[in-house]
């Protein structure tokens, strides 16, 4: 893909807004009913940032950045999945937001699937890219990726790899895109994560992952939206790369057989962070499975 499709800019206003007592940052473009992206670790709304101009003529494009991420506040927190949650929710709730389009990848991927078996009453449809699908065993993991997540989820190992040797953001991050990242956009996912105490939640997030029945609270949250999407009838899109990280060709397969009311698109190449991979593909399948979506009269939007 040409990679002059691929803008480093963030041609966005910044907005803020309390929750819990913290500042979330996000940003709000568009009108219509809200199309909301979550991102990942260790990622941010920047992730989304040339998809979003696709959609914007279809609803209102919302994108946070999750609790102690980029340009949110870092209150003193444990970072685990219930805390990204109740900001999430608190998030959710302070805009008023219904009739959600959910656009999700990785651990926001988690946040939202919880949402939306949470409260499927303000969720009209999900789309999903390398997302947490279901609880694993070290038996799922390829030995390289085996070995190094084995080593993060090891007390002090874990930290110096993360904490001090910033490891997501220098080597995880660019090693899981197809293309190499330009100077600028490495600057602005590298710009968040300056310090040892700013890394906590990038530290956190590999040890919430379910491997062999751990975190238990984990395996019972992934478990029964597992076990939802399998049974609700909203309608799901799946993008999906090759060779892919997470959701790899056996993992197409099970969605494709096992979640109803799902459409596929293949991006191409890619590892994990697709978007970073073919913005252009993404954007153009989403805004056009929104539409198709949409209901024949646009809902109002809520008040900023």
């Amino acid at each position: 893909m040409p990679n002059q499709l691929i803008s480093p800019e963030f041609p966005f206003q910044s907005r803020y807004i309390k929750v819990k007592g913290s500042t979330m940052h996000y940003i709000d473009e568009g009108e219509g009913d809200p199309i909301l992206f979550l991102h990942g670790n260790p990622t941010s709304s920047y992730l989304w940032r040339n998809i979003i101009p696709h959609v914007t003529d279809k609803g209102r494009a919302i994108a946070p950045d999750l609790i102690g991420m980029c340009k949110s506040d870092k209150p003193q927190l444990a970072y685990r999945f219930q805390d990204h949650y109740d900001y999430l929710k608190g998030f959710i709730e302070a805009l008023n937001l219904t009739n959600i389009s959910l656009v999700i990848h990785e651990w926001g991927s988690g946040l939202g699937f919880h949402y939306a078996k949470e409260h499927p009453e303000k969720v009209k449809a999900i789309a999903f890219m390398e997302a947490m699908i279901k609880p694993l065993n070290w038996s799922d993991f390829p030995t390289e990726f085996k070995l190094m997540f084995k080593a993060m989820r090891t007390p002090g190992l874990g930290w110096l790899m993360i904490s001090v040797g910033n490891l997501f953001v220098k080597q995880i991050l660019p090693q899981s895109i197809v293309r190499p990242l330009t100077p600028q956009e490495k600057l602005v996912y590298g710009k968040p994560y300056q310090t040892i105490a700013s890394r906590k939640p990038v530290r956190q997030w590999p040890l919430e992952i379910p491997i062999n029945g751990m975190p238990s609270d984990m395996v019972e949250i992934i478990g029964n939206y597992n076990r939802w999407l399998q049974e609700t009838e909203i309608p799901k899109l799946l993008f999906y790369a090759q060779p892919g990280g997470l959701i790899r060709a056996e993992m197409v397969s099970w969605l494709e057989a096992n979640l109803p009311n799902l459409k596929t698109v293949d991006i191409g190449p890619g590892l994990h962070f697709i978007q970073e991979d073919n913005p252009e593909k993404i954007g153009q399948e989403l805004a056009a499975w929104i539409e198709v979506n949409e209901p024949a009269t646009p809902a109002s939007s809520p008040a900023r």
